[in-house]
């Protein structure tokens, strides 16, 4: 079985994750689908972090973990294992969400049966260990549409590198996964999605709590990634902050 479906790399940043990652790492396991390679790039962790990964490692051979030389955030630490990828398709999981067990089977699928190089899939949120709001994914997005609303959850991301080589986060602290995603979509002309609700999104951690300096941001990655103009800055902003205010009352 495993021979008949192409090998998924799934990218992992760590740092300091010792509280969430090894149910991160066992949600990975419980796939159904088999062919996976699980590569984790610790950002120089101060807890026990590399020792759970190191624990998992041992037992299955296709965990890896490799250590940055100096922490460089999560955009670093994921292109640090995009390099070492050998996967046709390039999933992405934080290291305190999880998947549900069919999400690479379904995902996979849809994306070999349609040709589909870059899809995405609905999701819920975690808080405290109990279920919240789920987030259906509109039908497709394209460049222009994401730049309004980055409606692509990291967790839900597969792109194939087969069609269309390896793509790599552009060196910001945050929001490098919508830039990411806006470089595919410079390829591609659609993302499509999968509305059927296949990970856990945890929203009581880390930086997804800090809603102000996540603007800020986003104001950055107008301005100094893409290097739109102040205008459309203005247009695409707005519309993001609104569109994210009504999500995130959801």
């Amino acid at each position: 079985m495993r021979q008949e479906q192409p090998l998924v790399s799934i990218i992992m940043p760590a740092y300091n994750a010792e509280r969430h990652i090894a149910e991160s790492i066992e949600s990975v396991i419980s796939q159904t689908y088999n062919n996976w390679e699980l590569l984790i790039t610790d950002d120089r962790s101060s807890d026990a972090t590399q020792q759970i990964i190191n624990e998992y490692a041992i037992k299955d051979q296709r965990i890896k973990l490799f250590i940055n030389e100096q922490n460089g955030g999560a955009g670093v630490a994921r292109n640090n294992s995009i390099k070492r990828a050998n996967g046709r398709f390039i999933a992405f999981l934080d290291s305190d969400d999880l998947w549900l067990p069919q999400k690479l089977t379904k995902q996979i699928s849809f994306m070999l049966s349609n040709n589909y190089a870059f899809t995405f899939t609905g999701y819920q949120k975690l808080e405290s260990e109990n279920l919240k709001g789920t987030v259906t994914p509109p039908q497709f997005t394209t460049y222009n549409k994401l730049l309004c609303s980055n409606v692509i959850g990291c967790l839900t991301a597969v792109y194939d590198s087969k069609v269309l080589g390896k793509h790599y986060m552009p060196l910001i602290r945050k929001r490098q996964d919508m830039g990411l995603w806006l470089n595919i979509l410079k390829q591609t002309p659609k993302a499509y999605s999968i509305p059927d609700i296949l990970a856990l999104y945890r929203v009581d951690s880390g930086m997804t709590q800090n809603k102000f300096k996540i603007l800020k941001w986003q104001w950055d990655l107008y301005r100094k990634v893409i290097g739109l103009g102040l205008f459309k800055t203005s247009i695409y902003f707005c519309s993001y902050a609104i569109r994210g205010f009504v999500k995130h009352k959801k």
